[in-house]
């Protein structure tokens, strides 16, 4: 049997109490002294291991010092090597296509999609433990790749639940989402730490232990924003037999076990993207500056927010049920056609259709399908999504002006989301960024681990540009 057969990842039983006030009808600690320190997703790995096999912690205490003279190594023989020329276009073009990061957990090919420490997705289905045979993976199996390179909860204090009902009940989902996680921020280890004098070659161990309590709260964190947005504040206790995915479709609101094996899928697949999307690099790039995984994760999630990056996936299925009130479900792909093009010509694009990196269908999309195709076939939706598929690439092609016409992650995950109830597409960005934690804080811990110093790109103005290609052209 697998070890990862069982998985409690909210190992830690705590004992809960609804509070009495009328104001805040909201889950409440007992016992403040289980929050000095938390550590659910690691004591959740522990309980994992084989008898011969080492903690998360202890395993990344032996790989950091070997990646770090691999770095090392790398700066003093290759420093030097130039890895391709910059252009204007790559410039004014938001340095599209400059490799410019360092980004160990993933790296996302042109025509084969995202791959998570050299696994394809496909790869990580076969590869990663699942909470059931032949199910979909585990996010936490995810997490130890990205971390290990190997495939092998607390809930939120009080005062993150009051800071977020300071918010407008109106508030956007991924408003409160921020909010929240800033809330988290006073806990930070990592702060505490440097605050007190650590040694820099220590701040991996810190920013470690901020980063998997960050990936354990934030499911919490975000079903408590879900319930008191969409269902009057009724929060639902975490069960701590479920794995990670299951316990935040609990939470939500869904026990369907359709649904929690979708949740697992959804977390994997949307974890990580390598280091130059807006989220990641955001992250990134707080975390330079030595800010905290909260206060870097917050960042991230600002940035995710935005209609050009996580909120599309939103975006999709409002476009989807515009097509099916304006043509219905059972629209004629000439009809579906002329509606693309109607979207095309009013100045919009047809959301989740394209991507800046990708020049294939996205295998994130490819998997979704596959699920849809094994657990909903007859779906409505689906199959207008299936017909999209077929419709919009070769409008896209005759429109002359993208380079990839194929779908992305975002055109299918609303469907699925849509057919077990979870309906409300303004939540479904707070998904992706409860998903993004695992990429973003896995990478994060390695920045710390290798030291890796403060982003400051050069900027330059058009008359810089203007005067330097006219040098340039008369050299």
């Amino acid at each position: 049997m697998c070890w990862f057969s069982v998985i409690c990842v909210l190992s830690i039983r705590f004992l809960l109490e609804i509070h009495d006030s009328v104001q805040y009808n909201l889950i409440s600690v007992r016992n403040s002294v289980l929050y000095k320190r938390f550590s659910v997703i690691q004591a959740a790995f522990k309980s994992l291991q084989t008898s011969s096999a080492v903690d998360l912690h202890s395993q990344l205490k032996e790989l950091i010092p070997e990646q770090q003279e691999r770095l090392k190594k790398l700066k003093s023989e290759h420093g030097k090597v130039l890895l391709g020329n910059i252009t204007v276009d790559m410039v004014l073009g938001g340095m599209r296509g400059m490799t410019g990061l360092l980004w160990e957990t993933s790296l996302l090919d042109p025509e084969e999609g995202i791959r998570f420490r050299g696994l394809s997705i496909p790869e990580c289905q076969k590869a990663l433990p699942a909470a059931k045979p032949g199910g979909e993976p585990l996010p936490e199996g995810l997490l130890w790749l990205l971390l290990t390179g190997k495939a092998s909860s607390t809930p939120p204090l009080y005062h993150v639940y009051k800071t977020i009902d300071a918010l407008p009940v109106t508030a956007h989902p991924m408003t409160q989402f921020a909010t929240g996680v800033m809330a988290l921020q006073v806990q930070s280890e990592f702060q505490k730490a440097y605050e007190k004098g650590i040694h820099k070659s220590k701040y991996w161990e810190p920013a470690y232990e901020d980063s998997l309590s960050l990936i354990a709260q934030v499911p919490i964190v975000a079903s408590y924003i879900y319930r008191r947005v969409y269902k009057n504040g009724e929060v639902i206790p975490m069960d701590d037999s479920l794995d990670y995915g299951g316990n935040f479709a609990h939470m939500l609101g869904f026990d369907d076990p359709a649904m929690l094996e979708l949740m697992r899928l959804y977390v994997t697949i949307h974890s990580d993207h390598e280091g130059g999307n807006v989220s990641a690099h955001t992250g990134h790039l707080v975390a330079s500056a030595l800010s905290d995984p909260y206060l870097s994760f917050a960042a991230a999630l600002n940035g995710l927010a935005g209609p050009l990056h996580g909120l599309a996936n939103q975006e999709v299925l409002v476009w989807i049920k515009s097509v099916v009130e304006e043509c219905g479900e059972n629209v004629k792909k000439e009809n579906l056609k002329d509606y693309v093009w109607k979207t095309l010509n009013s100045g919009k694009v047809v959301p989740g259709f394209g991507h800046g990196v990708l020049r294939k269908t996205d295998p994130r999309y490819t998997c979704q399908r596959d699920f849809a195709l094994k657990h909903l076939p007859d779906d409505p939706l689906f199959k207008l999504v299936s017909n999209l598929y077929e419709v919009v690439p070769p409008v896209l092609l005759e429109l002359g002006k993208v380079k990839n016409p194929w779908p992305n992650v975002d055109a299918h995950s609303g469907v699925l989301l849509n057919h077990y109830g979870l309906t409300e597409a303004r939540y479904y960005t707070v998904l992706f960024g409860v998903s993004r934690a695992i990429g973003i804080c896995a990478q994060l811990i390695w920045d710390r681990a290798l030291g890796l110093p403060l982003e400051r790109p050069k900027s330059v103005t058009m008359e810089w540009i203007e005067s330097f290609c006219k040098k340039a052209a008369s050299a």
